[in-house]
């Protein structure tokens, strides 16, 4: 009455597809072998393979050009404006 029978192995594992969900399931079994790997790795003294490291040089990135919007009125003919300041409000009252 263990779980050698398939119908018990079937009803685990619909329960564990109703619990952790069908995108959580290659995740974790991706977890854990390469935690069983690295296990194993640790347990026989052997380092994993090393993978040729690629070198990609690094994309060019162009300076940005800023343009000047354009006005209506040029820069040298514009009037100053007068400002005038109260009694009050340079005291600071």
């Amino acid at each position: 009455m263990g779980l050698e029978n398939p119908i018990h192995l079937m009803i685990v594992l619909v329960v564990v597809l109703m619990v952790f969900g069908a995108k959580r399931l290659p995740e974790m079994g991706r977890s854990l072998g390469d935690g069983m790997r690295g296990f194993k790795e640790a347990i026989s003294g052997q380092a994993p393979p090393t993978q040729a490291m690629t070198v990609q040089p690094a994309p060019v990135v162009q300076p940005a050009t800023v343009m000047a919007a354009r006005s209506e009125t040029p820069i040298g003919s514009v009037e100053p404006v007068a400002v005038s300041v109260s009694d009050d409000a340079a005291v600071g009252v």
